[in-house]
């Protein structure tokens, strides 16, 4: 422990000259030092120091940088409630130094041990540190008795050994620096009582040692004086004056000097605490007894407490407060009614036994909301912190929250931290409500919630995905460039920037020419459109591709679609009379089961398009299969030829074959001239089977 001070006046005692008591001091320092392993930090300054005092360095001895302090870094505690900021953190150096002039006694009255409790908040990462200030007291306080001056009556008829209570001293100091001693002025006939004073003891006892005699003297005058052990020692005075009376020559006597009882803190008014009973042997009046509460009963203990001036019964008045006192102590005196009454004495010690009627406190010191999505474990969320105004078990505090949530606390004494523990995903959860409960160890036991409100920040994780995996988009020959040829979509389920989508071609060639010289893609909406106007005769359809599903750019994510144009010729779009051959499914006759073949329309084709799907699958066995399908074939009766296209298996395109009805070349020559060459039939044949798609 480090000491800001110490105290003047100190002399060397021999024995400490000797290597025995400096090797065991030197093991002392080094098991109050704090290290490494130290829970707690600890230091101590006597009271009444001026401001500016040095306590300790802190940061040192944390081991903390300068540079991750900041303003309010620092928070003082006293009994579990913030304290008036006696102390103060230097940030440009990290000493710890007395801000406010410290009063032991204003702080703690005469508690044994007066504490500061400090957290040392640090930055960057996020570090609470506990330290504790004890103030040490200075003997700044002499002794004082309740009252100036005394007066007693005694009989001259009472023996010696005769015994007479006097109020004691009060000193606010604590340890050695109260009152550790009494002395009295020279008397004849009364000595004091200098047996070890009782711990909390408020009473001195007078005795007489010799006995009076009215008619030598009527009036005795003493002086009482209270000594503290502080260096130098602190003193007061009384002074007491005894008037010596004839007659009434009993005290009433209490069965006991000192009762002691126990009484929960819930008592209820009217709940009898003791009943006490004193007797006087005197005869008559002189033997009836009166109780009352005397008068170093305390004006609180008066509030709390009452007595039946008839029974002696002492009873609850009062809300009792374990928390507010642990125990009281009440002095009765019993009066008899003689002409010179008599007086006797006892003290009545209540324990206080606390009941569990606080419930626990959590304290939100620091939130750190919103946590992005990508937090790593242990993270910190959120400082707190629990308190509870009862003693003991009671007293103790757990903090606990739901095991479902991605998060998790870690405490040290009476201070949490809320760290992250599992993955978090804002697209799943955007925000969570987090109810922390703090329950005590009492019995019945009592709790408490707060619930805090973490939000969930986005990064950019997901990437966005069209709403189809392939488009197949029908278009007439000879069209209008800038007709629209369809719209695509696709969402993205992060917010605001990382879910803007924008939408482009991949980069490709297309008969030698890139594919934006075909088609254009509105970057906002989706919709493509027809660069040029498109030629039936010099291609039928082209795929613009997909990219890579891992495709990543580093500032946003992309997805990738895949679409094929086809085009027919407008005169042909039309249904012929001969319609496809049963040979071959058709839409009224495809199996319903998914792995079996399906002929469907395609997407965009009209309800009497002449254009077909054909999927084929394990589940349909008297089909032929992909290898054993003609390239193309004549409908008979119609003038169409359907052109059959296979994707290779490694495809990312559906395993499909595409039959697009077209229009007979031969017969088309044969409107315009009867008859041709073999090998102009050939080229022309050639032509009608070209594929143009750009695999």
């Amino acid at each position: 422990m480090e000491l800001a001070g110490t105290r003047p006046g100190a002399t060397e005692h021999p024995r400490l000259r000797t290597p025995m008591f400096w090797l065991l001091l030197l093991s002392l320092l080094l098991l109050l030092l704090p290290g490494p392993a130290a829970s707690q930090l600890r230091y101590s300054v006597p009271e009444e120091q001026t401001p500016g005092a040095l306590v300790g360095n802190v940061a040192r001895a944390l081991g903390l940088e300068l540079r991750r302090l900041g303003p309010g870094c620092l928070r003082i505690n006293h009994l579990g409630a913030p304290s008036p900021r006696y102390l103060e953190l230097d940030l440009t150096s990290g000493a710890l130094f007395v801000n406010e002039r410290i009063d032991r006694e204003a702080l703690c009255e005469q508690r044994p041990r007066c504490l500061l409790s400090l957290e040392v908040l640090a930055h960057s990462p996020v570090a609470v540190s506990a330290v504790e200030v004890e103030v040490l007291d200075i003997n700044d306080n002499s002794p004082r008795f309740p009252r100036p001056d005394y007066q007693l009556q005694v009989s001259e008829s009472v023996a010696p050994g005769a015994r007479f209570h006097i109020e004691s001293a009060q000193d606010p100091d604590v340890g050695t620096n109260s009152v550790q001693t009494y002395e009295l002025s020279p008397s004849e006939h009364f000595e004091l009582d200098l047996k070890p004073l009782q711990e909390n003891s408020k009473v001195l006892e007078l005795v007489l040692r010799k006995g009076l005699d009215r008619e030598q003297a009527v009036l005795h005058h003493l002086v009482l004086t209270a000594v503290d052990g502080g260096s130098p020692a602190r003193s007061g005075t009384a002074q007491i004056s005894v008037l010596v009376l004839d007659t009434n020559d009993n005290s009433p006597a209490f069965d006991q000097s000192t009762y002691r009882v126990q009484l929960r803190e819930d008592a209820p008014p009217g709940t009898l605490v003791v009943k006490l009973n004193a007797s006087d042997p005197d005869e008559g009046s002189n033997g009836e007894l009166t109780y009352s509460l005397s008068s170093y009963t305390s004006d609180r203990e008066r509030q709390l407490f009452s007595i039946d001036a008839s029974t002696g019964e002492v009873r609850v008045s009062g809300e009792l407060d374990y928390e507010e006192a642990s125990s009281y102590q009440i002095y009765v005196q019993a009066t008899d009614r003689g002409p010179v009454p008599m007086v006797g004495h006892c003290k009545v010690l209540v324990d206080i036994v606390d009941v569990n009627d606080n419930a626990p406190e959590v304290v939100l010191t620091d939130l750190y909301s919103p946590v992005p999505e990508d937090a790593a474990p242990n993270t910190v969320v959120a400082l707190l912190s629990v308190n509870d105004q009862d003693s003991g078990p009671n007293r103790k505090v757990s903090l606990g929250l739901e095991a479902t949530l991605p998060f998790r606390l870690n405490g040290f004494g009476n201070s949490y931290t809320l760290v992250v523990s599992g993955p978090l995903d804002r697209e799943q959860v955007a925000a969570y409500n987090i109810t922390v409960t703090a329950t005590d160890g009492g019995v019945p036991q009592l709790t408490s919630q707060r619930t805090l409100q973490v939000e969930i920040s986005d990064i950019n994780d997901n990437p966005p995905s069209f709403l189809k995996d392939s488009y197949s988009i029908y278009i007439e020959e000879n069209n209008l460039p800038g007709v629209l040829l369809c719209t695509v979509q696709a969402t993205d389920p992060d917010e605001k920037e990382n879910s803007e989508v924008t939408y482009s071609l991949m980069e490709r060639e297309i008969q030698g020419l890139p594919v934006t010289s075909y088609v254009s893609i509105n970057s906002a909406s989706g919709s493509l459109y027809a660069v040029n106007s498109f030629d039936y005769e010099k291609f039928r359809e082209f795929f613009p591709r997909q990219p890579n599903p891992d495709w990543r750019y580093s500032a946003s994510l992309r997805a990738g679609m895949h679409s094929s144009v086809h085009l027919e010729e407008a005169g042909i779009l039309r249904a012929g009379p001969g319609g496809p051959d049963q040979q071959w499914p058709t839409v009224s006759s495809a199996t319903p089961e998914p792995e079996a073949g399906e002929v469907s329309p395609p997407v965009g084709a009209g309800v009497n398009s002449n254009s077909w799907t054909f999927k084929y699958g394990p589940g349909n066995p008297k089909q032929s299969g992909p290898g054993e399908l003609p390239d193309k074939f004549i409908i008979p009766g119609s003038p169409a030829i359907i052109s059959i296209r296979q994707e290779p298996t490694n495809s990312q395109i559906d395993k499909s074959d595409f039959i697009t009805f077209g229009k007979k070349e031969e017969t088309k020559k044969k409107k315009k001239k009867k008859k041709g060459n073999k090998t102009q039939e050939k080229k022309e044949k050639g032509n009608s089977t070209t594929d143009n798609s750009d695999q």
